[in-house]
């Protein structure tokens, strides 16, 4: 094999069985770590797995099956083992001295992964600060390791010589990562605000990893966010202006995928990202329809969103991906819950629909009276889309005016010298 010239890294991996774990949640981990080795460009020769009643403290499987992994590595002559669970310190140090080759982990594969695809001066922020977090613990024995590397997975990021710098430096820059991160924390804070201010309307997107969230996006708003059929295609949030079919505008903002045992430290890191998500009115809950594994997909999301203190805003689930829809197939219950396939023009107006509903059902309703000489009023609440029906009354050369509008939006002071009776709260079933 050593006269065939590789043009990918290749790789086995690894995952311990515990008799204590869901059968199902265990299988669907392993199928996304190979997911998540593809994304990050590596191949998958091998997979080896392992029953235990618990992980080995020191080994993570027991030694006979580590040498039993060590000879298959060798005569597949790969470039790394990837484990299906985050290795304590002491592990990798014991498991980099058996193997000649890479030893990495799920929190360092995520890592890698998030490293390539962040784009913003944000996303590099917190990806960094993720990954010297993750390193801070491990600094210890990883000489040996590097030393031997020329590159590749698990690799991308601070670099050699980041890591080979004392505790000293390393949190040194810790903490100026975490400072740059408040900075720019106050300032998407000012935006925010700014926004409820201007009682601009917020929709966020969120849902497992590679369930259309970014195609909707793109679809709804004719943004250009990348969209693939890879895990964690996009990384950084991204804010698009929505038209609903009234000419209302709302803000619709894409968020980072979710997936199971998504790196604490990663969590940790995004937090000031995933906080957008509670300052939305209304979630957009996006769930790959044709994927086997939608429910667990579900319970992960929901598990995230109650962990940011977002499962009380309103949600409506969008079942995507209908196009690949089989017979048969199961749809799990949902209080709000819409069927769709983003890349069909009657399902994205269908979407829309609910959202404008949704979004008028939350205003209170006013009757106005405008006189035919106030234009500016007609016009201003023509633009904002307010307005649900006008009737012209000849006699008084005036319209008669319903429009639906919160008392703290910026235009309720304009309209209030023209109000008919006191507001009235309307609440609706959308």
């Amino acid at each position: 094999m050593n006269d065939i010239i590789k043009t990918k890294e290749t790789a086995i991996v690894v995952g311990c069985l515990l008799d204590n774990r869901d059968t199902e949640r265990m299988r669907l981990s392993m199928e996304e770590l190979h997911e998540l080795a593809d994304t990050a460009g590596v191949e998958v020769l091998d997979v080896i797995t392992q029953n235990r009643e618990r992980v080995d403290s020191a080994w993570y499987l027991g030694t006979g099956k580590i040498e039993e992994i060590a000879q298959r590595a060798e005569e597949l002559d790969v470039d790394v083992i990837i484990f299906n669970d985050e290795l304590s310190p002491s592990q990798t140090r014991n498991l980099d001295r058996v193997f000649d080759c890479k030893v990495i982990d799920r929190t360092q594969l995520i890592l890698d992964i998030f490293a390539g695809r962040a784009q913003s001066r944000e996303g590099k922020i917190q990806v960094e600060l993720a990954q010297y977090n993750y390193l801070l613990p491990r600094l210890a024995g990883q000489g040996k390791q590097l030393s031997r590397l020329g590159g590749g997975i698990g690799t991308r990021g601070p670099g050699e010589t980041k890591l080979e710098s004392d505790r000293r430096h390393i949190r040194k820059r810790i903490s100026e990562l975490k400072q740059q991160l408040e900075d720019t924390v106050r300032t998407r804070q000012l935006h925010r605000e700014r926004r409820k201010k201007n009682n601009v309307f917020q929709v966020a997107l969120v849902g497992y990893t590679n369930a259309g969230k970014s195609t909707l996006l793109n679809q709804l708003t004719a943004a250009e966010t990348l969209q693939e059929d890879k895990l964690f295609a996009t990384l950084d949030p991204t804010t698009r202006q929505l038209t609903l079919p009234s000419g209302m505008e709302v803000l619709l903002t894409d968020t980072v995928g979710f997936i199971q045992d998504l790196p604490t430290t990663l969590v940790a890191a995004f937090r000031s990202t995933l906080e957008g998500v509670k300052e939305a009115d209304l979630i957009l809950h996006v769930v790959d329809i044709s994927h086997p594994d939608l429910g667990i997909h579900m319970e992960v999301v929901n598990r995230i969103l109650k962990d940011l203190k977002a499962e009380q805003i309103p949600e409506l689930v969008v079942f995507n991906k209908a196009d690949l829809l089989t017979e048969g197939t199961y749809l799990p219950p949902a209080e709000a819950s819409i069927l769709v396939s983003a890349l069909r023009e009657e399902d994205q107006k269908k979407l829309l629909d609910r959202i404008e509903d949704f979004v008028m059902s939350s205003f209170d309703r006013f009757t106005l009276k405008v006189p035919i000489s106030r234009g500016d009023i007609l016009s201003m609440l023509h633009r904002e889309g307010v307005e649900m029906d006008q009737e012209y009354q000849e006699e008084e050369e005036s319209y008669r005016i319903t429009v639906r509008v919160n008392r703290d939006h910026p235009i309720y002071g304009r309209i209030a010298p023209f109000l008919l009776d006191p507001p009235e709260t309307v609440e609706e079933s959308w």
